[in-house]
């Protein structure tokens, strides 16, 4: 009932999320007016607006205009839903750790969606949501004072050695501000885990394109993509491979 309960909790802030990339991206305050859909402006009612249910029902299609509606719209709900449920499974009615992680997983969907789509990281998705996160891993002991510090100039300093040694071109200053929100997420020594699974998975996603001269496709993911799949992936499961390595080597 938890793993329940959570999931339907993720698909409704999945839409919610939805909304807020669209009216990011448009320029409007997410806490006012009705939704609507984006092709014929038409407000929506309560019926079309049931976070996947309404997609089913609809067959995809706005019913005023019958345009199609985005894949993304059903897809961002179904995965925040999943990634939600989860965090339940995964931290057994440990509610604390579940909104944690909650909150953590929706902002990093947003800044995977958001990059993927217009190629920018805004503040709202890095360096408020981190901010807000030191006050609770400070009263909680979620890290050590230290292990924060350090993951944050580790995550942010070397995006923005990057930055500075290529002028801009290698990485843009959405990168760097998303790095430190990873130090908050994960400390030191996790972020190492995180940045080598990003550059890893970046490698073998982008390897099969150039082979073939697809360069264009190549460079359609942005790298913040990569970096918020890493910090997922890391916070589930950066301890154990950490623990495992240091396992094979000693």
């Amino acid at each position: 009932m938890i793993i329940l309960f959570f999931t339907i909790l993720g698909v409704l802030f999945g839409s919610f999320l939805n909304a807020w990339m669209w009216r990011t991206r448009a320029g409007k305050s997410v806490l006012r007016g009705r939704s609507h859909c984006p092709k014929c402006n038409n407000a929506l009612t309560w019926k079309e607006n049931i976070p996947l249910l309404s997609y089913l029902w609809l067959r995809g299609r706005c019913l005023n205009c019958q345009k199609r509606i985005s894949l993304q719209y059903p897809v961002v709900e179904f995965v925040v839903g999943f990634l939600f449920g989860f965090s339940a499974w995964f931290h057994d009615a440990q509610f604390l750790l579940i909104f944690r992680d909650a909150y953590i997983l929706f902002f990093l969907t947003f800044v995977f969606v958001y990059d993927v789509i217009y190629q920018e990281i805004w503040d709202r998705m890095t360096t408020y949501p981190a901010f807000l996160l030191l006050i609770p891993t400070a009263m909680f002991g979620w890290h050590s004072g230290m292990s924060v510090t350090v993951g944050v100039v580790v995550g942010a300093g070397f995006f923005l050695l990057q930055y500075l040694i290529s002028k801009g071109k290698w990485i843009g200053g959405g990168d760097i501000r998303l790095g430190m929100f990873m130090g908050v997420i994960l400390g030191w020594p996790l972020i190492l885990v995180a940045l080598f699974f990003a550059y890893v998975g970046g490698t073998l996603f982008v390897l099969p394109f150039l082979m073939f001269g697809k360069k264009k496709m190549a460079s359609r993911v942005p790298f913040g993509a990569y970096l918020t799949l890493a910090t997922t992936v890391t916070m589930y499961y950066g301890t154990d491979i950490v623990q495992w390595y240091v396992g094979l080597i000693s």
